[in-house]
């Protein structure tokens, strides 16, 4: 399993439905098999995720944030991680607005 504490992603790509942009960093921490992180940065103002990491370091988590429009957005996410050749990880995520919107999106976010 893959071990997330302590590290630090920023978005790479991201749907033109999504707020998550290169300005946008994540701060992750693990504890046994719960993820849960911190973001903010470009359209973020602050926001939280909380999930479960599966035994092949893949995700499932729900997210919550407020924008810049001081908008209470949130969704759910599943990300599959790649390893890259300097041991950095890349996650690939599918996501889902849970708010209104109810529309799909896919990122990736890459290790700093």
């Amino acid at each position: 399993m893959i071990n997330y504490n302590s590290r630090t992603f920023v978005s790479q790509s991201n749907s033109e439905n999504g707020e998550v942009s290169s300005s946008t960093y994540f701060h992750y921490r693990q504890n046994k098999n719960i993820l849960t992180a911190e973001y903010s940065g470009g359209e973020i103002t602050e926001g939280r995720l909380i999930g479960i990491v599966q035994k092949d370091g893949s995700i499932t988590f729900r997210y919550n944030h407020v924008n810049t429009d001081n908008e209470l957005r949130g969704g759910e996410c599943y990300s599959v991680p790649e390893i890259l050749s300097d041991g950095r990880v890349r996650l690939h995520e599918k996501w889902k607005w849970l708010d209104q919107e109810q529309t799909e999106g896919e990122s990736i976010v890459e290790e700093i």
